[in-house]
């Protein structure tokens, strides 16, 4: 059964999803099903959407959901693990980290407020595996005053998204105004489709520049 299908034939606990984000969810989570892996959830809504991943990864993943709200606590069983904590709050998010281990899926359904999106990923996402994948849901709020965004808000996360296009492309700027990172050399691929942004990481450090060797050779390329 696809992952979209799990989701309309749902009789449990409420998910609360657009059914766009399926797409994405299962272009670039599938690599995980039914392999070992940690799955960071950030919001944990009534709960419905951890048992949707439970399901889908299968059993050898372990689901880690966070929320404010101690209510969510409710929603713990033997593969789904629930903490209570502030997505913003780096001393949390590495408690998170120091409890699981590294993180290869983070999802971030959570305030969705340009702070915490921001904040959340600056933290956490040059710390899961390096093959993981970082998504960010329900960025539509990036273009809603009222979420801290705004069509070119420089506080929208999709403004943010578009600056670290050019980070990833750091190597292909010759005029020297933009040096290479460690997202340059961590990431392999950013994705955006109606309201999600996607990071994908690689192992592969400074890939191209290995391949390629020196800069002349790189117009061949």
């Amino acid at each position: 059964m696809t992952l979209f299908a799990s989701f309309l034939t749902n009789r449990s606990r409420p998910i609360h999803k657009m059914g766009l984000y399926f797409f994405a969810y299962e272009r670039h989570f599938s690599r995980f099903v039914g392999k070992p892996c940690n799955f960071l959830e950030v919001g944990a809504g009534n709960g419905g959407s951890s048992q949707m991943w439970k399901q889908w990864l299968g059993p050898l993943a372990r689901i880690v959901t966070i929320d404010i709200n101690p209510v969510c606590k409710e929603y713990e069983d033997e593969q789904v693990f629930v903490r209570i904590g502030d997505q913003s709050d780096p001393s949390f998010l590495q408690a998170l980290i120091d409890e699981f281990g590294v993180f290869d899926g983070v999802l971030d359904d959570g305030s969705h407020h340009m702070t915490d999106v921001t904040k959340t990923f600056n933290f956490l996402y040059p710390k899961i595996s390096l093959s993981g994948v970082y998504m960010v849901e329900g960025i539509h709020t990036a273009y809603w005053p009222e979420y801290g965004g705004g069509l070119r808000s420089n506080q929208s996360f999709v403004e943010y998204f578009k600056s670290m296009l050019d980070e990833l492309n750091a190597y292909n700027i010759r005029s020297g105004e933009l040096n290479p990172t460690d997202f340059t050399n961590t990431t392999v691929c950013m994705s955006a489709y109606d309201s999600v942004l996607v990071f994908e990481r690689t192992p592969y450090i400074n890939r191209r520049m290995q391949m390629i060797g020196d800069d002349s050779k790189r117009a061949n390329y």
